[in-house]
């Protein structure tokens, strides 16, 4: 370590030459910006950014989903704030996301491309919101999507066209929403599914819960959640648990018909339209071809005098002798 009596002996100019870097290098840490703050190209202003790529914008009364978003981030937390509507392509330039919360955010309206562009998406939370209605092929496009929470919304029906396939969704909550029954195919398109949310929900008895209750048969739950899960009657006030009906309840519900059944309607529906109305016209044919006929034949046999009646005598000629005297 240099002395001060020996940096007293050096020449001026030589002094500053030695003192200048350690002035340079005490500056360099303070202007530099550390990675992630607010407002810095790896995280959108009124969001806090932490290591291993979560992006905190929980509370911030934010309006829309924020600008500027990571291609690294893993996380995005959006619960809390004033998001309405998600236009398409809300979420562009995040295909590196796992997991997007938008829970309370009174959230009315998503469009059908909103999630594109999420192909890794493992869990998204879009509970405690005011969706109404899902437009088809919503969540088609999160292939990986594992954990989809609609709790706590006011859906009356959920088309299969919304969810889609989604072959690796294990869990699904519906919960109190305004469900009356689930449509059909919608749980077909779901085969790793094994969690089932559905307490809060009007369910109506009837055929339409039959693949419901099938579902539930099949993937036992356990006993305090299948105790919450009633249906009403129509008529009736006391509700029936989900679980009480067997399949052979359902006997006089009509099934849904086979695809060859279907094959064979749509085959035959159109060449038997056309084998009826090639007879109606037909009969119509011979019948404007029997009415021309009889007109013919009539205007053909000359009409016959008519007979003149009891105790009248037939019209005299104008130029008999009878009629001569008469005038």
């Amino acid at each position: 370590m240099l002395s001060p009596s020996f940096l007293s002996r050096l020449p001026l100019p030589l002094l500053l030459l030695l003192l200048s870097p350690w002035s340079v290098w005490a500056q360099e840490p303070a202007a530099a910006t550390p990675t992630g703050t607010p407002g810095s190209r790896d995280c959108p202003e009124a969001c806090a950014c932490a290591p291993g790529g979560q992006v905190n914008c929980s509370g911030r009364a934010l309006p829309a989903v924020p600008e500027g978003l990571s291609p690294r981030a893993r996380a995005l937390l959006l619960d809390r704030n004033r998001v309405r509507a998600l236009p398409p392509g809300a979420f562009a330039g995040a295909g590196a996301l796992l997991r997007l919360d938008l829970r309370e955010n009174g959230l009315r309206w998503v469009h059908a491309r909103a999630f594109w562009g999420l192909g890794a998406l493992r869990q998204l939370d879009l509970s405690a919101n005011q969706l109404e209605a899902l437009a088809p092929g919503t969540f088609a496009s999160l292939r990986a999507l594992c954990n989809l929470s609609l709790a706590g919304n006011r859906l009356a029906r959920l088309e299969p066209a919304a969810l889609g396939a989604l072959p690796l969704l294990r869990a699904l909550s519906l919960q109190d929403n305004e469900l009356s029954a689930l449509a059909p195919g919608l749980l077909v398109g779901l085969p790793a599914l094994n969690v089932l949310r559905l307490r809060g929900n009007p369910w109506a008895c009837g055929c339409a819960l039959r693949p419901l209750c099938a579902w539930l048969r099949g993937h036992p739950r356990p006993a305090p959640e299948a105790e919450t899960l009633f249906c009403l009657s129509p008529g009736r006030q006391t509700p029936s648990p989900l679980t009480a009906f067997p399949d052979a309840a359902f006997s006089h519900c009509m099934r849904p018909l086979a695809p060859r059944d279907l094959v064979v309607i749509y085959a035959l529906g159109p060449a038997l339209f056309l084998v009826s109305l090639a007879t109606c016209l037909a009969l119509g044919s011979v019948l404007t071809a029997c009415r021309a006929r009889r007109q013919r034949a009539a205007a053909r046999c000359p009409r016959r005098p008519q007979n003149p009646g009891p105790g009248r005598a037939p019209p005299a000629d104008s130029g008999s002798p009878a009629a001569t005297a008469r005038i």
